[in-house]
């Protein structure tokens, strides 16, 4: 028997929807809501109501599509697993992912754009030294040295910056795909020298599809939109009193990078000598610089309550400590 929590609810208090009619809905079930306790989920439900129902009438939605997209949602549900979730790759790919992650992570000044971590991040990364290798001796692929500084925005070099990478191998998969991963391969962890350097052989990483096989890659190709991303090093980087930087180089030149994104010049390197001095056994490789900065605490808090400000009612902002 169904659990219920009727007994819970003071009926007396509820207001009266029984009038319902196109014109009257969205106001009778924002009423019903209306006496959540939780002043900031009243506010996100209420918002979420009403451009839903607006999307629904501005359509004219038909009862076909409604049942379309109930069991495309379905379809989604049923597509995650445990290593797998279908949802968030919809977020991702409908864009509330990045809107979500650039509202809480906004810019300051000249900081490093933030983008979203992505589902290959692992907690075993292995500790490199400075200039050490991300990279397994058997991954073949074109060496790569990425080097720069971790600054805060006045310039400042930030020391003993956890940095977090990883990259697909030359493939196009993270170690992670492999169902023989004995170990983390193309990933790493290493700290930011005291005048905020820091550096870090790889492989020049490729293009490669997310998941095309489920109902996420069937909207794609109803949207005639593919399913790759473009070449990318992922970057996170952790100091204390500062924002976490989550990010991602985008080598120019690939055919799939078509937006603005925080890319990296990828210069050809064919001296052995020099290839010897950054720890590869002969050259060519390829050379990235990049530096990163990060925002402090309290100048992040600062631009987040200036754009709640002016969008969120005082009783539902969000309090930050």
């Amino acid at each position: 028997m169904a659990l219920s929590n009727a007994h819970e609810v003071d009926l007396s208090k509820l207001p009266d929807v029984s009038d319902i009619s196109p014109e009257t809905i969205t106001d009778r079930v924002n009423a019903i809501n209306s006496l959540c306790p939780n002043p900031r989920q009243k506010f996100i439900m209420e918002r979420l109501i009403t451009h839903l129902h607006q999307v629904v009438a501005e359509t004219n939605l038909t009862t076909e599509e409604w049942m379309t997209t109930i069991q495309f949602l379905t379809r989604v549900g049923q597509t995650c697993t445990n290593i797998r979730q279908e949802f968030i790759l919809l977020s991702d790919v409908l864009g509330v992912s990045a809107l979500v992650d650039s509202i809480n992570h906004p810019k300051v000044g000249g900081s490093t754009e933030n983008t979203v971590l992505g589902p290959f991040f692992t907690e075993d990364a292995a500790d490199i030294p400075h200039g050490g290798s991300i990279a397994s001796d058997k991954q073949p692929g074109t060496p790569m040295f990425v080097c720069g500084r971790v600054l805060d925005t006045s310039g400042q070099p930030i020391p003993n910056a956890k940095i977090e990478t990883w990259e697909t191998d030359a493939e196009g998969f993270y170690d992670t795909q492999y169902s023989d991963r004995q170990e983390p391969d193309c990933r790493g962890r290493l700290k930011s020298q005291e005048d905020g350097s820091y550096a870090f052989r790889g492989i020049v990483p490729v293009a490669y599809p997310i998941p095309g096989d489920g109902p996420v890659g069937d909207l794609l190709k109803s949207l005639g939109r593919h399913n790759f991303r473009p070449a990318h090093l992922h970057i996170m980087i952790e100091a204390p009193g500062f924002e976490t930087l989550v990010t991602a180089l985008y080598p120019q030149g690939d055919k799939y990078l078509k937006s603005d994104a925080v890319f990296g010049d990828l210069q050809d390197v064919t001296s052995d000598e020099e290839a010897r001095a950054k720890g590869f056994k002969a050259g060519p490789f390829k050379l990235l610089k990049q530096d990163f900065v990060l925002v402090k605490h309290e100048e992040a808090k600062a631009v987040r309550a200036e754009r709640a400000a002016k969008t969120v009612p005082d009783e539902a902002k969000v309090q930050e400590v």
